[in-house]
């Protein structure tokens, strides 16, 4: 009759063990499934081998869950999918996900304000591509938008302005540029951050008119006689 004969603090899993059965590792589980299922040195297997095995692979599913959450922040749709295409069952992949939730650790609000957060200010993304982007991701339409109004009022970004500062930080790169070319690019660069085309154009118009108008005030400083 087969029976545990350790129980092992598990090397490559932190805070998880080895359950050792006639010398051969048998399964990988939680304290709590050992509390539970009282399994213990000496105890045979057979009586608990089906519920062990079943909380074994709903334990790796929720550490690979925690894993992927730790290495980028998801929304509780992307990370569904993500499991699901690795391979994972689906109903532990949902029991993972409630788990989760439940401790505080997948929030989907929180996900999309960080993300808002993090793309407005730093790559000054509009409004709509925020709301698209968090779409794609998963979230539903209106906790993106609720999440992106938040950021934007939080953090007083003005889109116009936001627009304005790209268009100033694109034209050190297209100098050498003629207007024609500069213009296309400038507008292809702004509409990838999905702003519309009316505060495009009178981003780039104001913009590049003062740069004009720059441009002019010193040309006639250094004609100036002295």
């Amino acid at each position: 009759m087969p029976e545990i004969t350790a129980i092992l603090p598990s090397v490559r899993k932190p805070g998880r063990f080895e359950l050792v059965v006639d010398g051969a590792t048998f399964a990988t589980v939680g304290l709590d499934t050992i509390e539970r299922l009282g399994l213990g040195v000496g105890r045979s297997i057979d009586g608990v081998r089906d519920a062990v095995e079943a909380e074994a692979a709903a334990l790796a599913t929720y550490d690979r869950a925690v894993s992927m959450l730790a290495a980028r922040a998801r929304s509780a749709t992307d990370l569904r999918r993500l499991l699901v295409r690795k391979g994972e069952p689906a109903p532990l992949v949902d029991a993972a996900i409630e788990k989760l939730r439940a401790a505080g650790h997948l929030d989907d609000a929180a996900f999309a304000r960080a993300f808002a957060r993090s793309k407005a200010l730093g790559a000054g993304a509009s409004k709509r591509r925020l709301q698209q982007e968090l779409s794609r991701r998963g979230v539903a339409r209106d906790v993106g938008a609720e999440a992106v109004a938040e950021v934007f009022e939080e953090e007083e970004i003005d889109e116009g302005e936001s627009v304005e500062r790209l268009v100033r930080k694109r034209l050190r790169s297209l100098s050498r540029v003629d207007a024609a070319t500069r213009d296309r690019r400038l507008w292809s660069f702004l509409a990838r951050r999905g702003y519309d085309a009316d505060v495009i154009r009178r981003a780039i118009e104001k913009v590049t008119g003062e740069e004009v108008a720059a441009a002019a005030e010193t040309d006639g400083e250094e004609d100036s006689p002295e």
